[in-house]
């Protein structure tokens, strides 16, 4: 039975994706009263938490991230354990790039400091784990045993349900019209008025609308992004169906990945990890010629890499990013109001670390000291931040 709106929560969390999801059941894992807003009907397909599968791995460039994978998986298998079903399937996950990138090189060497299980593979044995990739000269490949695949809305159900389980309260189908700063937050929405000693912004694609009103205008960034499935050109023959694991390949502007396809059976998903701007609201609509030709990057890619595989892609998605300047997330207070909390900007990113990331967000919102160092992921960090 809903509680009375009337009521003033210990915390009210706007933005019901895999981030915001998991602030809450932190929340109420720490027995907090808490009200998840989220503003379209869930299930929904409108942000960043759709969809089937996404990638998850320690091989990071950054060792911060890297730091913050060893409790990302330990909480991962903890819902799992709470929620009695799997979400992590290991494939091991193969890191391409040119075998002089700085980029590479920071992956061995942060996977080599934390004893992870990993190594660097030949061409003749990345033939024999996984046939049907193609490494060219002049290119390194390094596994991280690891690596693999979470089901992304298996996840995002499952930890809405824990939250649920532990007393938290969820309204979906109500847009947030106006943030009231205080004391006591009061946040309205299209069906009604909440109030809360302490709020977390996690609204994903929103997030810049969501806080202009509140005189804060970050780097944002929100990109439609093609999520693309590619088919064998002979069922079978390629191998690659048989034993997919995850991959990352550095490109001269940016990542490609892979991963095993659950969403159609048959076809693997590869994609450019980045897009094109587009206004949330506006998702489906192309209203300017995309800057990006991540399509056809995409298929000079496959036809180069996975000549097995048709180079043109057999099914086309859309998915939306928020982005920051230095792709690295914000966890941090509002400058003005340190009892409303930001999560944004994760930047196609943040699902394997969303555990972590709802741990950190419920900390600052409790008033605890952080887990970890949040430098990376401070607003003072941009200097074009403005109130």
């Amino acid at each position: 039975m809903a509680l009375p709106s009337r009521l003033v929560y210990d915390c009210l969390v706007i933005g019901a994706g895999i981030q915001g999801s998991f602030t809450a059941y932190h929340l109420a894992k720490n027995g907090k009263r808490t009200l998840l807003l989220e503003q379209f009907p869930l299930p929904h397909s409108r942000g960043s938490s759709h969809g089937q599968t996404r990638i998850i791995r320690r091989a990071y460039e950054e060792e911060f991230y890297t730091n913050m994978m060893v409790e990302s998986y330990q909480l991962w298998a903890e819902l799992e354990k709470e929620a009695g079903i799997t979400l992590y399937r290991k494939t091991g996950l193969l890191f391409f790039a040119p075998s002089d990138n700085e980029e590479y090189e920071s992956v061995c060497k942060n996977m080599e400091h934390h004893k992870f299980p990993w190594e660097n593979l030949t061409q003749e044995q990345l033939k024999a784990k996984y046939p049907g990739f193609v490494l060219n000269p002049g290119e390194a490949v390094c596994l991280d045993y690891d690596g693999g695949v979470l089901s992304a809305d298996k996840a995002l159900r499952a930890v809405q349900e824990q939250f649920q389980r532990m007393g938290g309260l969820i309204q979906d189908g109500e847009r947030v019209k106006h943030i009231q700063p205080g004391q006591v937050v009061t946040v309205t929405t299209t069906a009604d008025s909440y109030q809360a000693e302490n709020i977390v912004i996690t609204a994903g694609p929103w997030a810049q609308k969501v806080l202009s009103p509140l005189s804060l205008e970050l780097p944002l960034r929100t990109l439609r992004i093609n999520v693309c499935y590619w088919k064998e050109k002979i069922p079978g023959r390629s191998g690659l169906l048989q034993n997919f694991p995850t991959f990352l390949r550095v490109v001269p502007d940016g990542e490609i990945y892979g991963l095993p396809c659950r969403e159609y059976p048959g076809l693997i998903k590869i994609c450019y990890h980045g897009g094109n701007e587009a206004d949330p609201d506006e998702r489906e609509l192309q209203t300017k010629p995309p800057q990006i030709p991540d399509v056809q990057i995409l298929c000079d890619f496959v036809s180069k890499y996975f000549p097995g595989l048709h180079p043109k892609p057999a099914v086309m998605e859309q998915c939306m990013y928020t982005s920051t300047p230095d792709h690295n997330f914000i966890l941090d207070y509002h400058p003005l109001h340190k009892n409303i909390v930001i999560g944004s900007g994760f930047s196609g990113h943040g699902f394997k670390l969303s555990p972590l990331v709802g741990k950190i967000l419920s900390e600052l919102s409790m008033g605890k000291k952080p887990s970890y160092d949040l430098t990376p992921f401070s607003i003072a960090r941009f200097k074009k931040a403005s109130l």
